[in-house]
């Protein structure tokens, strides 16, 4: 079990907020496979106090996506305020800040890991939001700026001391952004000196990757991210592997053919038929990373406008001559989205 705050959970394994990923439909299929505690995608503070309907989709939940999470992005105190305001009207269980996004756009704006590099700012927000809002706070942080600034743990301690109920730490600076090893070390130092719950993110990838983050870093929780595109079973896996030392096998062809149709299906009920079938065109290549002879396919999903083209599709898919033998993945293979 993971207590944060008053926030009792089952798991401790969390589907991460990913920027144009993890909408209503992504969160309930990974739910299936025991995602428990999930996150809506991050949403900058300004978006939400604006109150856009964007935002507002985003931050559309349904029956059965519970616990959830929202993600905050931010560095002006008074959006900051008013986007807690705003939140006063949704129904969710923990609010979580960033302060580890490493994408340009964001550190422009002094948001994101930027904060990494101001922590008396970063302690004043903290307070701010811990003082204001009405549920448990976490914070997500990375291990610093570059390996000249490497300050995760004088960070979390500073968190923790704001009245923060956990913290996310991804392994890796800014400026390695999503390549390059992660530093287990880091995670390691960072648990070692709190004593509110550390969640660690980072090439969480498989079942012995989470077993091996679990195992050098000694943390409460792994936070999944890209682990999960067209990859939901990847929670029921590692919980497997813990327990036995052996987790099961991707599922063949048409059973991750027939996830993908009903991901598409909740994809096309959500938004409707136009915008659904688009959203989905990026999942149909995560899914089918491994498939032979894929690439026409993908293609063909990329150009994709009616639930009857990307059906047809699938059925295509199910004359694959099945999966190449499954390797390791590599943080490469994802690609980076955020």
């Amino acid at each position: 079990m993971l207590k944060i705050g008053n926030l009792k959970l089952k798991s401790n394994l969390i589907l991460a907020p990913m920027a144009g990923i993890s909408d209503l439909p992504f969160r309930m299929l990974n739910r299936e496979f025991g995602a428990e505690l999930s996150f809506v995608e991050m949403i900058n503070c300004r978006s939400i106090s604006h109150k856009s309907r964007r935002t507002q989709a985003m931050l559309t939940s349904g029956i059965g996506d519970r616990p959830l999470g929202v993600q905050l992005l931010g560095c002006e105190e008074k959006f900051i305020l008013r986007a807690l305001d705003v939140l006063r009207g949704y129904n969710f269980d923990i609010l979580d800040f960033n302060s580890a996004c490493p994408a340009k756009k964001v550190i422009r704006r002094g948001e994101g890991c930027s904060l990494m590099r101001e922590p008396k700012k970063f302690a004043r927000i903290l307070k701010l939001i811990v003082k204001n809002s009405s549920w448990p706070v976490t914070v997500k942080i990375r291990s610093g700026w570059d390996k000249g600034l490497v300050n995760a743990r004088e960070v979390a301690l500073s968190a923790q001391d704001c009245g923060v109920s956990a913290l996310f730490i991804h392994g890796r600076t800014k400026i390695q952004g999503y390549s390059g090893g992660v530093d287990y070390s880091v995670i390691k130092k960072v648990k070692k000196a709190l004593k509110i719950p550390v969640i660690a993110s980072g090439d969480v990838l498989s079942a012995p990757l989470a077993k091996k983050m679990f195992d050098e870093t000694g943390c409460d929780g792994l936070s999944i991210a890209r682990g999960s595109l067209g990859n939901p079973w990847i929670f029921k896996q590692i919980k497997e592997y813990l327990n036995k030392d052996k987790a099961s096998c991707s599922p063949p062809v048409n059973t991750v053919v027939n996830i993908m149709v009903k991901h598409l299906n909740a994809s096309v009920n959500f938004y409707g038929e136009k915008s659904g079938v688009v959203i989905f065109r990026k999942f149909f290549s995560w899914y089918t990373r491994g498939f032979r002879k894929v690439r026409p396919l993908r293609e063909k999903s990329s150009r994709a406008k009616t639930l009857q083209d990307m059906l047809s599709i699938f059925g295509d898919a199910l004359q694959r001559p099945g999966r190449t033998q499954n390797k390791q993945k590599s943080p490469e293979s994802f690609g980076v989205f955020l």
